[in-house]
């Protein structure tokens, strides 16, 4: 055997290891992905049932938002077993986005829930200092991530746009 039927053969082999390791994990992150969004409707549902659905939001719009982040990482996942290669920006700069969108969310939602009073407290001064720079780094994060899908879809070269 030559070495370059070897080589071929190996290359082969990687190739199909390759696309077998990415189709077990498109699967997992479609289970994962399933499996959040039942318990987004669980916790909409146990809201509803508890005249609670107010404060269910935070729980359930957090969800919804992992599985938004999951879908994206399953598109990315999707592309590279069709391209055999990760030539995709724009995707992980999307599950960028969404996470600091979660987080500011989570942020402004939880500073709500504690009310007015909880924060004239003399200890919670540091606590929503802390929590307004990174609401404010967040802010900087998100502006950033935009600015960089707008500049990659105007300048991407013609592979990159799948």
């Amino acid at each position: 055997m030559t070495d370059d039927t070897l080589r071929q053969r190996f290359g082969d082999f990687l190739t199909k290891a390759e696309t077998g390791i990415y189709g077990l994990l498109a699967v997992l992150l479609s289970v994962t992905a399933l499996v959040t969004i039942v318990n987004a409707a669980r916790i909409l549902w146990e809201g509803l049932g508890q005249g609670s659905v107010a404060a269910q939001t935070l729980r359930a719009l957090n969800e919804m938002l992992i599985v938004m982040m999951l879908v994206e990482i399953l598109h990315t996942v999707r592309i590279s077993i069709r391209s055999h290669m990760l030539a995709m920006t724009e995707p992980f700069l999307v599950v960028g986005l969404i996470a600091a969108i979660r987080r500011i969310l989570v942020i402004t939602l939880e500073a709500a829930a504690l009310g007015n009073e909880a924060w004239k407290a003399e200890d919670a001064r540091g606590i929503l200092h802390s929590l307004m720079v990174e609401f404010g780094l967040l802010g900087l994060l998100v502006l950033i991530l935009v600015l960089s899908i707008a500049l990659l879809r105007r300048y991407a070269p013609a592979a990159e746009q799948l």
